[in-house]
This record gives C-alpha cells, sequence and structure tokens, in this order.
C-alpha cells in the first residue's frame, strides 16, 4: 500500500470503556465536582476502516491504525505509564483531518511507526465500523474540557451494510470516559462510579475493532510467552530471553522514530546489546554461522542506536553542571552544547535511515521467526542482499539445547564469571582506565546472562545479576565521564576562550565522577564476588 505524507500531532490519551445493555441512558454528571458542567453534543454517525497485517498483528499487540472520514487517520500505540487496570493509556497520534486526506493511502508517518510490528508483511483494511455517538462534555470552570464521556452504537460492516453472522457480534454499545490533559485521575473514578450505578457493565479495556475482529485478534500477540516455557530445557529458557529483549525493542520503536523521550534510545540500545550478548555467552546452543550473522547485524544497529545515546548522555550530564555555572558562562556554554547536540542531531538523522533501511526489517523478522512461537503466517521472503545463513530461520538450535536447562546454564555462564574475574583481578590501582572499562563490560555479559539462566535456576542467578548490575552501575559512570572528557579533548582546539574556559570546567567535573567511582567500584565488586551469590555457577 502507498504511503502518503500528512502532519502529525500526538497527545496521551486515557480513558475507560464499559459495557452497556440496549436500554442504557447516561445518568445526569453535573453533580460530579465543583464548577463541572455537563453539556451534550449533537449526536453524529461515523464511519471507520481499520488496517492491520493478515495476522492481525497490530490488534493482537494492543496497537489500533484507523481511518475515519470525519477525522482523518489515527494511530494508538501502548505506552509504559504505570495505570490502574481499568486504564486505558495510550499514546494517539493522528494524521490529517478527513475527507480531503488520501481515503486509501497509510500516511507515511503513521506507517514507520508502526514498520517494525509490520516489517515485510503488509498493511490493509482488516475491519469497517459504524457509530452511532452520543457525546457528553464535562467543561470546568475555564470551560476547558475534563472528561469526555461517549455511548457509542456500533456496527460491524461488510459490503456497505450491517454484517450478520450467527457466531461473532456484529453491533454492539459501549461507553468511553476519556479525561482531558489536564483533569485529576479521581474525575475518572467519580464517573465510572456513577456509570455503574446507572447500569453499566465493569471496565473492558478490548478497543472496538478487536470486538468486531472476533476471536482471531484476540490471540496471544507476537513474542507472547507460551505457559510454562522456562521451566524446561536449555533452549526453551534461552528462546524465551531472547524473546523478552525483542519486545523491549518492538516496543521501544515508536519512541525511536519519534525521537521525544531520550528513555526509547536507551531501551532500544539495551535490548540490541542483550541479544548479541546472548548469542556469544550460549553460543554452544546455537548454530554457529546463524549466531554470527545475527550479531553482525546487531552491531550495526548498535552502532547506530550508541552514537545517538552517547550523545543524550553527555549532554544530559553537561546541562546539570552548566546550570551550577556563573551566569557570566551563559552564552558560552550554550555555544558549546550547540556543538553536540548538532552532532545528536546528526547521528539521530543517521539512525532513522537505519530504521527505514529494509535490512533493519529482516533483521527483525528473523528474529521474530525464530523465537515467536506464536507466528502463524509463513517466514517471508529475505529481501536481495540479506545475509544467506539469517534467511534460513530454521534449525538455528542445535541438539544441546534440549539438555535441562538447570543442568546446562550455570556451565555456560560461568565462562563469562571466569572473564569478569579476571578483568577484576587484573586492574591495577593507578591502571588505565581501560581495564575499569573492560570490568564494564565483562559485568554486563556476565549480568545479562544471569538474566537469562534466572528462567532456569531461579532467585540465585537473580541476586547474581542484581549484584552485578550495580556494578555495571558504578563502571558506567566512569566510562561515561571518559567519554566525555574525550569528546570535550576532540573540540578543544575549535573553541574560543571562553568556551575553553567552560569546556575546562565541564573537564574537572568528569574527572572528579572519574576519580570517585575508581576509589568505589572495587568494594561493590567484593560484594559481587562472595560465595553464596555465584555458588550455583559449580565448578
Amino acid at each position: 500500500m502507498t504511503a502518503v505524507s500528512l502532519p502529525v500531532s500526538s497527545n496521551l490519551e486515557r480513558e475507560v470503556k464499559l459495557g452497556v445493555w440496549p436500554g442504557f441512558r447516561l445518568p445526569e454528571l453535573d453533580d460530579l465536582g465543583d464548577g463541572l458542567q455537563a453539556v451534550k453534543r449533537p449526536a453524529s454517525d461515523l464511519e471507520a476502516t481499520y488496517y492491520d497485517t493478515p495476522d492481525l498483528r497490530l490488534a493482537r499487540s494492543g496497537v489500533t491504525l484507523r481511518r475515519r472520514s470525519e477525522e482523518g487517520w489515527t494511530l494508538k500505540l501502548p505506552t509504559d505509564e504505570e495505570a490502574p487496570e481499568a486504564l486505558m493509556a495510550r499514546r494517539e497520534l493522528r494524521a490529517g483531518s478527513g475527507l480531503g486526506d488520501a481515503a486509501s493511502a497509510v500516511p507515511a508517518e503513521l506507517a514507520r511507526l508502526v514498520a517494525a510490528r509490520v516489517r515485510t508483511s503488509s498493511l490493509g483494511p482488516v475491519a469497517r465500523l459504524r457509530t452511532r455517538r452520543h457525546h457528553v462534555d464535562l467543561l470546568d470552570g475555564l470551560g476547558l474540557v475534563a472528561a469526555e464521556i461517549v455511548d457509542d452504537e456500533v456496527s460491524v460492516l461488510h459490503g456497505g451494510q450491517v454484517a450478520v453472522s450467527s457466531r461473532e457480534a456484529v453491533s454492539f454499545r459501549e461507553v468511553e470516559v476519556e479525561l482531558g490533559p489536564r483533569a485529576d485521575p479521581e474525575l475518572l473514578d467519580a464517573v465510572v462510579a456513577r456509570l455503574r450505578a446507572a447500569g453499566a457493565g465493569p471496565a473492558d479495556p478490548t478497543p472496538k475493532v478487536v470486538r468486531a475482529l472476533g476471536p482471531r485478534a484476540l490471540e496471544p500477540p507476537e513474542l507472547a510467552d507460551p505457559p510454562g516455557e522456562g521451566e524446561g530445557t536449555a533452549g526453551e529458557v534461552l528462546r524465551a530471553g531472547l524473546r523478552s529483549s525483542l519486545r523491549r525493542l518492538l516496543a521501544h520503536d515508536p519512541g525511536l522514530r519519534l525521537g521525544d523521550d531520550p528513555e526509547d534510545v536507551h531501551q532500544a540500545r539495551v535490548a540490541t546489546r542483550r541479544i548479541r550478548s546472548d548469542l556469544r555467552t550460549f553460543a554452544p546452543l546455537l548454530d554457529e554461522a546463524w549466531a554470527e550473522e545475527l550479531r553482525a547485524e546487531l552491531k550495526w544497529l548498535a552502532e547506530g542506536l550508541g552514537d545517538v545515546r552517547d550523545c543524550d548522555v553527555l549532554l544530559e550530564g553537561f546541562e546539570v553542571t552548566v546550570a551550577g555555572l556563573s551566569s557570566l558562562d551563559g552564552e558560552a556554554s550554550e555555544r558549546l552544547l550547540g556543538r553536540l547536540r548538532g552532532e545528536r542531531d546528526a547521528a539521530r538523522e543517521r539512525l532513522l535511515g537505519m530504521l527505514d533501511d529494509p535490512r533493519y526489517l529482516a533483521l527483525l523478522d528473523r528474529l521474530v521467526s525464530a523465537v515467536d512461537e506464536h507466528r502463524s503466517d509463513p517466514v517471508p521472503a529475505v529481501p536481495a542482499g540479506a545475509p544467506a545463513v539469517i534467511a534460513s530461520g530454521e534449525g538455528w538450535l542445535r541438539s544441546g539445547a534440549g539438555e535441562p536447562a538447570a543442568e546446562l546454564l550455570p556451565s555456560l555462564v560461568r565462562k563469562p564469571w571466569k572473564q569478569l574475574r579476571r578483568a577484576a583481578e587484573a586492574v591495577e590501582p593507578d591502571g588505565p582506565d581501560e581495564e575499569l572499562h573492560r570490568v564494564r563490560i565483562r559485568a554486563k555479559r556476565c549480568r545479562y546472562a544471569a538474566d537469562v539462566a534466572a528462567g532456569a535456576v531461579g532467585k540465585p542467578a537473580t541476586r547474581l545479576a542484581r549484584a552485578l548490575a550495580e556494578l555495571q552501575d558504578v563502571l558506567g559512570e566512569h566510562q561515561d565521564a571518559m567519554v566525555a572528557e574525550a569528546w570535550l579533548r576532540s573540540v578543544a582546539h575549535e573553541l574560543n576562550p571562553a568556551e575553553a574556559l567552560v569546556a575546562g570546567q565541564l573537564l574537572a567535573g568528569q574527572r572528579t565522577i572519574a576519580e570517585r567511582t575508581r576509589r568505589s567500584w572495587r568494594k561493590v565488586w567484593d560484594r559481587a564476588d562472595r560465595g553464596k551469590l555465584r555458588a550455583w555457577l559449580g565448578g
């Protein structure tokens, strides 16, 4: 399907859905709070077409993509925001405004945001719904919308007519309550309580399109863990660990593209590093050529993510330090940080190019096809130029992967642990910073390996992973300080005197951090090296 380009707006949608019976009537809502006024809007008729892949992977993952003739295109994405169980918190992105927009072409901006889930599949219409909407706004004392309450009578269309089926619901009714951006969440509780008292059913977070599509849309999402997996063979535990990291990467892909939260880059980088590390640590369980090709592709992606993440970390640290400098350094500080922001912008452009590269989508598809237990469509054709070994997608686990996980995995984690101990013991009190960097890398690999093994070993592996995370954090601070110092020295010859003065103050701050972490890391290592934490490794 051809994509078109339209401007996109974004907001956080917070709503609750409740099922209602045919005779339900909206109760009075004027008295729910001081200054609140309930204002009815005229009833409206809406018609929406929903888009998804043939196997409904968007709907199964909680993603909704639709076009309403009256509103244009809307994409709803799950968020990590903590919310009560009944509350649906989703990021809502809109493109276009309705009738004048291309009716059958998904806007390019929205298509990119679901590309990691669609990958080498395709988007097309999967459902058409007609809604008769009765709408009430709760306005606050300033006339702003504190909450919207809509009573929707929904019909599933087929060929322009209301569908008729004895197996699936073809019409239903629901009430939605959506909070305004500045509304107190307690208002939501009050509205829901009033609706329940009037006869509405319990909260039901099922999206309209899922109810319309029926059982297929309720199948497990991609990369869902099968019941009991991780309790048996080494291969099952490894597959579960890879799935967890891949879920993280897919979940943060839209944020990578939107670029408004540095945490998305961080989490995607961690996911990529974890997969690469696990492919290294558990190599004896894997087809060697398959794993090496994947590690090479993941390295390519990790480098793009790393360039952006390094700039984000530098900016965050420098901005804190600059805030404490004299106001006389303000202009010079801003010019210096402007250089770094320019580098960050350039790195982000390179990353966006990588995310739009078929190479990236092919990599994701190979990973999903290997570890997803619920994949219902055939493994897709691989684009020309993709590594031949990755294209196989089958037979990636060796026969040894069928051994009991609790017996085999500790011996595989033992290797990165021994490498970590050797690196830690080799650090001299006044040795080069590279020695600490080496310890950090080894700690990270061992931590990731212990996290995977925890699927079979349980708490002993989790406790070791937690201790190694603390070591990784301390040494990560040291490495960040080293990277910051290196960047400041690399631009020093281009700075004027005022900028150089600021750079010197920033550099002094980084040296302070480096010295503090060099003094403290050994105590953290000693806690991780306790015999009771590593007893499960044997040997």
